[in-house]
């Protein structure tokens, strides 16, 4: 997972805010979603593009902009297509904590429950009181991987000061020390664990530990919300019906994700059966609680400070009537 230290994205970003709203948008038929074509937030996105729910709710949109996460998937809403996009709450918090005139409009990904950390094939580490004394992996500092593991160790009843955490860059990298030796653990998240789960045993879920925390949002700019309100609502409307039948036929959405993300079917079902079990995808509804529970997460990586006034940021009002609640 990408590092939440997004200062330098986040005013880079604001650099472009002004020219996107002065401006028509060079993509006016794209969105921005974090790690598209990598981890699993774009499944809603990948199925709603060729189910055509996008089109049938009264927008057209043909395409998706990635990014590795953080300011970059803030920057790519404010600079291109349409001014919409799927962002880590970390960045959405941190770009309104710089002064963008931002608004979220949407849940995304509505847990943490895509994240485990793992050990090999039979190692002696089974559970997360077998990390104390011992070496174990995340990310990057500030990032979702760390914070998960902290509030892992402190809800497992593990003193995090008697567990050495390493810093490796990346997931691919995690396990890679893991295999070499230098950590007993790492974390894994889908469609990788999809793949890779015959290679390593699950030390620990951040479902079995920790509570709802909003891990991803949809955000605007106040402009495009003022100028452009059908658009959003059919975007977030688009989005609705994709997570709708990811649900209610997890078999074909998998095939669906597969293609958009150019992986194997099979793996792609796994995978989207996994989230589906953990209800990963939210279909928009903001629950503040669980944003607060982020928020919570944030303070503990030293990434927030000071309590958090949603009904400045947040915006409720594009969400189909049943949702806003």
């Amino acid at each position: 997972m990408s590092s939440f230290s997004l200062k330098a994205g986040i005013l880079g970003a604001a650099a472009l805010l002004g020219a996107s709203i002065a401006s028509p948008a060079a993509q006016a038929d794209q969105i921005s979603v974090t790690h598209w074509g990598v981890l699993m937030y774009g499944a809603p996105y990948a199925v709603a593009l060729e189910k055509g729910f996008f089109k049938e709710s009264g927008i057209e949109v043909d395409g998706i902009l990635t990014s590795k996460g953080g300011g970059t998937t803030v920057r790519n809403v404010l600079a291109g297509g349409l001014p919409y996009g799927e962002v880590s709450l970390a960045a959405a918090v941190a770009a309104a904590k710089e002064g963008l005139d931002i608004k979220i409009v949407n849940t995304g990904a509505a847990s943490v429950y895509d994240i485990l950390w793992v050990a090999p094939k039979g190692s002696e580490i089974k559970s997360v009181k077998d990390l104390a004394g011992k070496k174990v992996a995340f990310t990057s500092p500030k990032s979702v991987t760390e914070m998960v593991l902290l509030m892992s160790l402190a809800a497992g009843g593990v003193d995090v000061k008697k567990v050495d955490r390493i810093s490796t860059g990346g997931i691919g990298s995690g396990l890679t020390a893991m295999t070499q030796g230098g950590v007993v653990a790492a974390p894994i998240l889908d469609p990788i664990w999809s793949r890779e789960s015959d290679k390593y045993q699950p030390v620990f879920f951040a479902k079995d530990l920790l509570p709802l925390m909003t891990q991803t949002v949809g955000i605007t700019t106040s402009e495009f919300a003022k100028s452009s309100p059908e658009k959003l609502k059919a975007i977030i409307e688009g989005r609705r019906k994709g997570v709708d039948f990811l649900y209610a036929n997890p078999e074909e959405a998998g095939k669906l994700f597969a293609k958009a993300y150019k992986i194997d079917e099979a793996l792609g079902i796994r995978a989207v059966k996994n989230m589906i079990d953990v209800k990963y995808w939210g279909r928009g509804d903001l629950d503040l609680k669980a944003m607060d529970n982020m928020v919570e997460g944030l303070r503990i990586i030293g990434e927030v400070e000071g309590p958090m006034d949603w009904s400045k940021l947040v915006d409720k009002s594009f969400l189909p009537d049943d949702l806003k609640s």
